[in-house]
């Protein structure tokens, strides 16, 4: 496991039912939302008996997250059946919620099976393609390393960065592989949290995309207000995914994105949602 990624999901139990959260291991203006995510999952793993796992969850990002400050996990047992358990669990700092999220967790059973087919002919990881680091410093103009997001423990490699002159509409699905920087151990819970991680990094980005807009836009105030997700299969998130992402509408000022995560047999893994806020001062 990446000695970052380690330390980022060391949760310390203060009371019954209730962690601290490290602070995030990068800079930046507000927490990366995967680190809520992350932590919120890891949080309510820890209360819930095996063999359930996880299987759905949906999030609210109710401020922005202090990238300096540890975080106060507080998981409520709603639910504990035979075949599911359901739990919430609110996230503070200094005394005031950041983040709330509920979530399911269900014993493996069998059952029917069926899924649409895979995208083909992509280009593959080990393919000169750019990473999400260089791209984003390529539009903000930044020297290489400059980007607080390199400190992530993910490794993005992306397949069709939107590269036309600005005020082009983009509509196509963004495609990129994604994984941990670095393996990972075996456990499942370990590589859910990884996934919830990443689930976050890259896909609000593109809600600007069909307007022919930039989500670096020094004009745009953006911030992400929800996310839902949805684990299909047995994730191994230190190995090759590729994340596909479309925009499914943008009005209100809002943008919604629709994300899913196949791995190299084609198998879609799992499925997320995102809604951002998109306020433009022209």
């Amino acid at each position: 496991m990446t000695e970052v990624f380690e330390k980022l999901l060391k949760l310390n139990p203060i009371s019954d039912d209730t962690y601290l959260a490290p602070p995030s291991p990068e800079g930046g203006q507000r927490t990366f939302g995967g680190q809520f995510l992350c932590h919120s999952l890891r949080a309510a793993q820890l209360t819930v008996e095996l063999p359930k796992f996880v299987h759905s969850s949906h999030s609210y990002f109710l401020r922005p997250g202090d990238v300096n400050k540890e975080t106060t996990l507080k998981v409520e047992r709603i639910k504990d059946g035979r075949s599911f358990s359901s739990r919430q669990v609110t996230a503070t700092q200094a005394n005031v919620e950041v983040f709330r999220t509920l979530l399911s967790f269900h014993i493996p059973e069998t059952g029917f099976t069926w899924q649409p087919e895979a995208l083909e002919d992509l280009p593959g990881p080990d393919d000169d393609l750019i990473t999400y680091s260089d791209y984003w410093e390529s539009q903000l103009g930044l020297a290489a390393g400059k980007w607080h997001g390199r400190i992530r423990p993910i490794e993005i490699r992306y397949i069709n960065p939107p590269m036309l002159p600005a005020d082009i509409p983009i509509t196509e699905p963004q495609l990129m592989w994604m994984r941990m920087s670095e393996p990972i151990h075996e456990n499942q819970q370990v590589h859910e949290c990884a996934l919830a991680y990443m689930a976050d990094a890259t896909l609000i980005d593109h809600v600007t995309l069909p307007h022919g807009k930039r989500w670096q836009d020094e004009r745009l105030t953006g911030t992400s207000l929800d996310h839902a997700m949805w684990f299909h299969q047995v994730p191994k998130a230190d190995t090759w995914l590729l994340y596909k992402q479309s925009v499914e509408s943008t009005s209100g000022a809002r943008g919604l994105a629709i994300g899913k995560f196949f791995n190299h047999e084609g198998l879609l893994v799992a499925s997320c949602m995102q809604e951002g806020l998109m306020r433009w001062d022209f």
